[in-house]
């Protein structure tokens, strides 16, 4: 079992610290951080990358952990800095509205665990009316689905994620750089909410729509909606022997106009 101060590192949490100064440096050098920021932090470990933040001139930090023993522990190392907050409980779990609404918007700090990455994302995009940007420490294969723009790994989190979010691909990161080392290499991901986004005709559905189009990606648009209720009579042959990896959001856009009705 691996150990940081002291205390066990937990595999159902995700544990894999971050020991790279470099890393924390360009991760808080991507946003901007003034006296006024608000910064919340997902999982702070031992505090490493808190210590940086912490350094800065934000307003204040709010950190959400899941383990006892890191927020006791980051409580007791940095607890008399009062622009610190420690909650304790599962991100995915914590009413963001309560904690997140009086000093919006917030900048993300974050090493996020890898088996919840997309919750935490879904849970950034359900609440991005608070957020201002941020960047976060994601697995390399997550990072480059959420950027591709067409053909092979692009599918519903690319369209998703970059159609409220503009990203960006920061620094790759070899395992090396985390204690204990992962199995793969990690990313930095910059993202920002897009000022405006155009409203999506039954926008909940339009998303069901999309997962079905990208449930087989190298199958064509009528073999994965072929046992589905969509109206494919509406779709001209052209376009229903096209893979959707082949199509952009505007085309999918109006495939949707066509079938939804």
């Amino acid at each position: 079992m691996a150990y940081s101060q002291g205390i066990p590192l937990k595999k159902q949490f995700g544990q894999h610290f971050l020991r790279d100064v470099r890393i924390v440096h360009n991760m808080i050098f991507a946003v901007e951080i003034k006296p006024t920021t608000s910064i919340f932090e997902i999982g702070c470990g031992d505090g490493f990358l808190t210590q940086y933040i912490l350094a800065t001139p934000a307003a204040r930090l709010q950190i959400f952990e899941i383990d006892p023993d890191w927020a006791n522990y980051v409580k007791e190392k940095f607890g008399k800095d009062e622009r610190l907050t420690i909650t304790l409980d599962n991100f995915l779990d914590v009413d963001l509205s309560a904690q997140l609404e009086e000093h919006k918007p917030w900048t993300v700090l974050a090493n996020l665990p890898y088996q919840v990455t997309f919750p935490i994302l879904h849970r950034f995009q359900e609440y991005r009316h608070l957020l201002k940007e941020g960047v976060v420490m994601v697995q390399e294969e997550v990072a480059q689905k959420i950027v591709k723009q067409k053909g092979r790994g692009y599918g519903f989190p690319s369209l998703f994620f970059q159609y409220y979010f503009e990203w960006k691909l920061l620094d790759k990161v070899p395992p090396t750089a985390f204690h204990p080392a992962p199995k793969v290499f990690s990313r930095l991901l910059y993202f920002k909410p897009h000022a405006h986004v155009a409203e999506i005709p039954e926008e909940e559905k339009f998303w069901k729509f999309i997962k079905h189009c990208f449930k087989q990606p190298r199958r064509t648009l009528k073999n994965n909606l072929a046992h589905t209720h969509y109206k494919m009579e509406n779709i001209s042959d052209t376009t229903l022997v096209l893979r959707a990896q082949e199509l952009s959001m505007k085309d999918l856009l109006e495939i949707w106009e066509l079938v939804r009705l």
